[in-house]
């Protein structure tokens, strides 16, 4: 039986934690982007980078809202 997601309200300096997180999250995305555009470049890594850095950017989202959901 599923159970009922809880979404709590994060406090001020949470969801500035968490925009700051977005801001940094669409930098790095544009500078994987910029990197994409250089065929010289090997892709298999950018590919490799951009999975951990969306990795890590998905860990420190869960670190400020603290879901308790799996």
């Amino acid at each position: 039986m599923a159970q009922a997601k809880h979404i709590r309200e994060l406090k001020a300096w949470e969801a500035e934690l968490m925009d700051m997180i977005s801001a940094d999250g669409e930098a790095l995305s544009v500078l994987v982007e910029t990197m994409r555009e250089n065929p010289e470049l090997d892709q298999r890594w950018i590919s490799i980078g951009e999975t951990h850095l969306q990795q890590g950017l998905m860990a420190l989202r869960r670190a400020v809202a603290r879901p308790d959901v799996f």
